[in-house]
C-alpha cells in the first residue's frame, strides 16, 4: 500500500526540482541582468541530472528521496561553480576581450577553485556513497547522486560552459 504514496512523493520532488531550477534561472537573470548569462549558467543543470542518473544506474541504486536530495545538492554546487566562471568571463568581456577569449580566460583563471570545490564535495560524499556501517545503505543514494552529478557538472562547467558563453555572448 506504500506504492501510491511513494509515487506521489517522487512526483512532488520532481516538481520541486524543476521549480528550483526555474527560480534559480529567474534569480540569475535578475542578478546578471541578462537572460543569456542566466541561460549559460543554468545549462549545467541537465549535466547534473544526467550524471545523477548515470551514477545511480552504474551502481544499481534506485531513484528515491535520498537520491533526489543528492541531485538538488549537486545542482546547487554546480550552479555556484558556473556562476563563478561566468562572472569572471563576463568581467573579461566587458574589459574589452572577445567573448571566446573571455570564456577561455574565465575557465582557466577559475579552474582551481572549481576543481577544489567539486573535489572537496566528492571526497566528503565518498564515505556516504560507499554505504558502510550500520544503515549505510539508506543514505548511500544521496552520496552516489552527489558524486555522479558533480563529476558531470564539473566537466560541463570546464569544457561546455565556456563554449556556450562564447556562442551566446558573441555579437
Amino acid at each position: 500500500g506504500q506504492v501510491p504514496i511513494i509515487n506521489t512523493l517522487l512526483s512532488s520532488l520532481q516538481s520541486g526540482l524543476w521549480l528550483a531550477i526555474v527560480v534559480i534561472f529567474l534569480l540569475l537573470a535578475a542578478n546578471f541582468q541578462s537572460l543569456r548569462l542566466a541561460l549559460v549558467v543554468i545549462a549545467t543543470a541537465p549535466a547534473v541530472v544526467a550524471g545523477v542518473v548515470l551514477a545511480l544506474r552504474l551502481t544499481g541504486t534506485t531513484l528515491n528521496i535520498q537520491s533526489f536530495m543528492g541531485a538538488i545538492m549537486a545542482i546547487g554546487v554546480a550552479v555556484a561553480n558556473a556562476i563563478l566562471l561566468v562572472t569572471f568571463a563576463e568581467r573579461n568581456r566587458i574589459a574589452g576581450r572577445s567573448a571566446s577569449d573571455a570564456a577561455v580566460e574565465g575557465a582557466s583563471s577559475r579552474l582551481r577553485p572549481i576543481l577544489m570545490t567539486s573535489l572537496a564535495m566528492i571526497a566528503g560524499m565518498l564515505p556516504m556513497a560507499l554505504g558502510l556501517g550500520e544503515s549505510g545503505e539508506q543514505t548511500a543514494p544521496l552520496g552516489r547522486a552527489v558524486i555522479g552529478g558533480l563529476i558531470a557538472a564539473t566537466l560541463t562547467t570546464l569544457w561546455v560552459l565556456p563554449a556556450a558563453f562564447a556562442i551566446l555572448r558573441n555579437k
